[in-house]
């Protein structure tokens, strides 16, 4: 039987993805066409999770304002809901593609701020969560007027209760969850400097950090007692860390439509993998075919699952 998973999303988000070719900052744009999808990253790895047969239950803040399109889509996708309604309105987050130029633009705003009675009623719904979700899925920006502490604090928590937390978030907030030590995180290249609070190219002639430097820094994560760090690298693949073995994980080639949702494709790949007892080198060809479903579709989505796993064999696994 699959273990129950929930995923918490403190700051989710409408997003609106335009088609604009050629767009132009400062001129008149025409939009080709458009799309609407409920997002925010643990509302992704909810979405992929249930494509591939898990239970899942979502839980996080929800402006009242606009939930109806969140409602419709839970429903849809036979997703069980326990967010938290809050005042005013879920914010909308902006995608600009552009396939002529091979560009997306993505303007964040920044979302509501939930009251402090909002903040207990989550801790309360995590704490029910708790009592049947075997794996929670932390991901996301942390609301402003929210401590960044919130993650580490629930990661403790959880924790403490037995459960397996995987962690998806940057800044303040990843950097306070980290001495927790969640069982895995996923911090793309900058999300990782700054985390360790420094560059890794050695010297300004150096476009990105070479694979063995950024090898180096996951391993030392792992050190502090988080069991696998991956690191999303774009084009260059994601480099996967556990105690015994560090290795890359290279994508093919491939026409990307759109960047929305990637890695948090990468996320749920990776929890398949480790629910179905995977080897790391096939939970980073499994995580990366993931990451390529997303990128070849429009929107938070994933192809079919035959079509995702057949990309599975075109993922080149180099130790490190």
């Amino acid at each position: 039987m699959h273990p129950n998973i929930a995923t918490i999303t403190l700051n989710p988000a409408i997003d609106h993805t335009a088609s604009i070719p050629y767009f132009q900052a400062g001129a008149v744009n025409r939009v080709e066409w458009e799309q609407i999808d409920p997002g925010g990253k643990g509302v992704n790895v909810a979405s992929f999770l249930t494509d591939f047969g898990f239970s899942v239950t979502v839980s996080g803040f929800l402006g009242k304002d606009n939930a109806d399109l969140f409602h419709q889509f839970f429903a849809q996708k036979q997703i069980q809901n326990q967010f938290v309604a809050i005042a005013g309105k879920t914010r909308v987050n902006v995608k600009i593609i552009d396939a002529a130029q091979h560009q997306v633009t993505d303007i964040n705003f920044p979302g509501q701020t939930p009251a402090e009675a909002d903040v207990a009623d989550l801790y309360g719904a995590i704490a029910n969560l708790a009592q049947t979700c075997d794996w929670f899925v932390l991901s996301g920006s942390i609301p402003a007027g929210l401590s960044p502490n919130i993650y580490g604090k629930l990661v403790a928590q959880l924790k403490a209760q037995g459960k397996t937390v995987v962690l998806d978030a940057s800044g303040e907030g990843l950097r306070q969850a980290v001495p927790f030590a969640p069982y895995a995180i996923k911090p793309n290249i900058d999300e990782l400097q700054e985390l360790i609070g420094h560059s890794l190219s050695k010297g300004a002639m150096e476009s990105s950090p070479p694979d063995a430097v950024i090898a180096q820094a996951a391993q030392t994560l792992v050190t502090q007692g988080i069991h696998t760090v991956v690191v999303s690298m774009g084009a260059r693949g994601a480099i996967f860390a556990e105690a015994d073995q560090t290795l890359l994980a290279r994508p093919p080639r491939i026409e990307v439509v759109s960047t929305v949702g990637a890695g948090d494709a990468m996320v749920s790949g990776l929890i398949t993998g480790k629910l179905r007892g995977l080897a790391l080198a096939d939970c980073a060809r499994l995580a990366t075919a993931f990451s390529i479903g997303a990128l070849s579709q429009v929107g938070p989505r994933l192809p079919p699952i035959q079509t995702v796993e057949s990309f599975i064999d075109t993922v080149e696994i180099q130790p490190l």
